[in-house]
């Protein structure tokens, strides 16, 4: 069984203040993507879609196909404002994409098999991609609409540098997703954690909760569900201009439509990410740790 590995890379990095999919962090010049696909194949993965805005095709192809030459099949898909189903229409004064749910349905014609989904801009450790990769081959032919998501435990996955969102789950005895929540402005402030909703509630948080980053384990069964959904979104939000179709949003739908079920994997890690700049030098440190634990070569490339 062939797998795919989807990268949503189309984010324009507003709190960072630029692309850290293409940010250095490693002794080579890696890139945290650099290490996700490396994993990724090491992991038994044969394809690559990187979902990207179409102005930064170059850039991606010249330092990928130099990185990893012909070892992986490299495809590319684009996420464009007035990719919407027919019939409906983008609001005026609409320029960014419709959110991460909306990326993923972007790879859906470069895409025939079983894929899992991750942030470009994220380093999900290499166990992770072993982890899914088990699930969605005990899955093979079964038939069943279900997927999986890596699990992160919230307080290793937090900066010191300002606040995160985090996709906060709740899992039932079972193991399997009862229902995710956006959580954003995730810090410690007196002590205490705590962030708000997408609604403006605050919502509190002990740092013991399991979290999603966005590593997601699928069949392409999940983009008719995922089209679905996001006309419904369209119909209920396409006026407003500035509106997001997350993808943790159309799972909950989905998951209480008893259309999917979607078993959380904890995954040991370790995460990490760059949410502000100040987060680089440990996440430097962190990987020249790994790498001096044998975990990864000096150099990629």
């Amino acid at each position: 069984m062939q797998l795919t590995l989807v990268v949503l890379a189309a984010g324009i990095g507003s709190r960072y203040g630029g692309l850290k999919q293409l940010e250095p962090v490693g002794p080579g010049g890696e890139t945290l993507l650099d290490y996700g696909i490396y994993d990724a194949l090491r992991a038994g993965y044969s394809g690559v879609v990187l979902v990207i805005r179409r102005e930064l095709e170059a850039v991606f192809r010249e330092r990928l196909e130099r990185r990893f030459g012909g070892s992986s099949s490299l495809a590319f898909a684009y996420q464009e404002t007035d990719d919407v189903p027919p019939g409906l229409t983008v609001p005026a004064g609409r320029r960014k994409p419709w959110g991460t749910g909306h990326a993923v349905l972007a790879a859906r014609s470069a895409v025939s098999g079983p894929f899992v989904v991750m942030n470009a801009d994220d380093f999900y450790g290499a166990t992770a991609y072993e982890l899914l990769a088990e699930h969605l081959r005990s899955v093979a032919g079964s038939g069943a609409a279900e997927f999986a998501a890596a699990g992160y435990t919230l307080r290793d996955t937090l900066s010191p540098h300002g606040g995160v969102s985090r996709a906060v789950c709740e899992v039932d005895a079972s193991g399997y997703l009862a229902r995710v929540s956006e959580v954003k402005d995730i810090r410690e402030t007196g002590g205490s954690l705590s962030g708000v909703t997408v609604d403006g509630e605050l919502y509190d948080l002990t740092g013991d909760e399991t979290v999603s980053m966005n590593l997601w384990a699928a069949t392409p069964a999940s983009f008719s569900l995922l089209e679905r959904e996001f006309a419904r979104f369209l119909g209920e939000h396409g006026d407003d201009r500035d509106a997001e179709f997350y993808l943790s949003n159309s799972v909950n739908d989905l998951i209480a439509a008893g259309a999917v079920r979607v078993r959380v994997i904890a995954t040991p890690g370790p995460w990490l990410g760059v949410t502000h700049r100040e987060d680089r030098p440990y996440v430097e440190a962190k990987l020249r740790e790994l790498i001096d634990a044998g975990l990864y070569p000096a150099n990629l490339s």
